[in-house]
Formats: C-alpha cells, sequence, structure tokens
C-alpha cells in the first residue's frame, strides 16, 4: 500500500512538472532551441520606434533589438507593441522580453525582471547654441518653456529663480513648436524630444542644459529567468564599453550617453 501510494505522488509531481507547475523553463534554452528571440518592440514612439520613409520600423530600440538577437546568435522577430500591451505581450507568451523604452516601477516588477539600463531617458533643461546655463541661478531673468502642468512644469517650478519666467503650454506640441518657432530659446523637455528638434533642425539643435530628472530604460524579461537576464546584461554592458550605444545614441538622440551611464 505504502509503495502504491509513492508511486501515485511520483506520478503526480511528473505530472506536475511536465506541466510546468513546478518546473521553470529555462527560456534561453527555450530561445537558442528555437533560434528565435521574439520581442516586443515600439512601432509609435520616436525616436525608439517609428516607421521610416520605406514604412519599415526603425529607431534605438530596433537597434538595441536586433543586437541582443545578433550577440545571441539567434533571429530576431520584432513585434510591434503599443505602450499599453507591451507587458502583456510577454504574459501572454507573444513575445520573450520587452524592448521598447520600459521604466520601471512596483506595478512592472512584480510580473517582470529589469535589465541593466540600456537607453537614456531624462528631464532636462534645453536652450539654443550660445546660451551659457550651468545652474538653476543662471535661469533668472530668462523665458522657459513648458508644457503646462506635466512634470517638466514641476520639475522646472522647484528650481527656477523668482525672476525667471515660465511660459506654459497646453500641449508639448505647442511647446516645441514655440522653440522651433523662436519663440523661445529655452525649454524643459525630455532627451527624446529635444532629438527629434535635432533631427528637423539642425541648425536649431536643442542644447542641454541642465539634467532634472533620471528615468531610464530597461529590457523587460520575464520574472525568474535568470539565465536569459544574466545573458542580456552582459551584452548590454558589453555595448556600453565598446562604444556600440554611444553610436545608436548619437544617431538618434543626437547626443552622446551621458556620463556614468
Amino acid at each position: 500500500m505504502i509503495t502504491r501510494r509513492f508511486c501515485l505522488i511520483g506520478s503526480v509531481f511528473a505530472v506536475l512538472i511536465a506541466s510546468g507547475t513546478l518546473a521553470h523553463a529555462d527560456l534561453l534554452a527555450k530561445i537558442q532551441s528555437a533560434g528565435v528571440l521574439r520581442m516586443a518592440t515600439p512601432q509609435d514612439s520616436p525616436p525608439f520606434g517609428v516607421p521610416g520613409p520605406d514604412m519599415k520600423i526603425v529607431g534605438y530600440d530596433i537597434d538595441v533589438a536586433n543586437l541582443l538577437a545578433e550577440k545571441l546568435g539567434v533571429k530576431g522577430d520584432l513585434i510591434p507593441t503599443t505602450s499599453g500591451n507591451r507587458v502583456p505581450a510577454v504574459q501572454t507568451n507573444r513575445a520573450d522580453i520587452i524592448v521598447s523604452s520600459l521604466g520601471k516601477n512596483a506595478e512592472r516588477e512584480q510580473v517582470l525582471d529589469f535589465s541593466v539600463a540600456y537607453a537614456p531617458y531624462f528631464l532636462a533643461v534645453y536652450a539654443a547654441k550660445g546660451i551659457d546655463i550651468k545652474s538653476p541661478a543662471d535661469l533668472a531673468g530668462k523665458s522657459i518653456g513648458v508644457t503646462r502642468g506635466a512634470i517638466d512644469d514641476l520639475e522646472l517650478t522647484k528650481i527656477a529663480p523668482p525672476t525667471a519666467t515660465i511660459q506654459r503650454f497646453e500641449d508639448t506640441n505647442g511647446q516645441i513648436s514655440a522653440y522651433m518657432s523662436g519663440q523661445l530659446d529655452i525649454i524643459v523637455t525630455a532627451n527624446v524630444a529635444a532629438g527629434a528638434i535635432a533631427r528637423q533642425m539642425p541648425d536649431r539643435a536643442p542644447e542641454m542644459k541642465l539634467n532634472l530628472k533620471n528615468s531610464p530604460c530597461y529590457i523587460g524579461v520575464p520574472k525568474g529567468e535568470t539565465a536569459l537576464l544574466e545573458k542580456i546584461n552582459a551584452i548590454i554592458t558589453e555595448a556600453k564599453s565598446d562604444g556600440t550605444l554611444n553610436k545608436f545614441s548619437q544617431q538618434w538622440f543626437h547626443a552622446e550617453l551621458p556620463a556614468g551611464f
């Protein structure tokens, strides 16, 4: 009777392992076996991922995704996603990882592990060439454009001298248009927006003067996939040290990677 009971327990245990209830699949081994890395990537988020002239998606994240696949020795399958369905793409097994300007937050950390940072995303004070700003005190008496009520407005308000004039626009497009048309020489915006301006108007490319808030981007990996996470971290770390990520940054953000990134 005891022998039969242990046999039954052993059979149930084997079924649980086969079904994945107790066993944790090695996603890296699965990717290498299949020869394909499926990646949730952006399709509407310049300069991370956006349709090019031939409608093929291009951008910083696309270059990073292709680099990961190349270094892993597999084919890269880019799965276009939006901000709202990036995480569900991994949760429903449509994608293996997320390479889509993903930031960390407590909710995401319940279902994902995060790589080392691979892309800078920060809020900064930008100004036209020739304007010297080295500290918040240098904003005294100057006019600075922000989006009303947005994080750029909140962060600038914290540091602006009393004599600075904060011009508040109803949306980011209005703020950027004011800069591009020459109505403003100083704006507070994200590095990606500044890069977009630089691509459209190289002669008026905004220069970063003061970094106000960092929120870098990470690769999202399913929780517990340690082997895959370590491999991705090694690839990104190498790409930082050999200048590959800096080359991507220059191409898409029109800026060097921040010191110490």
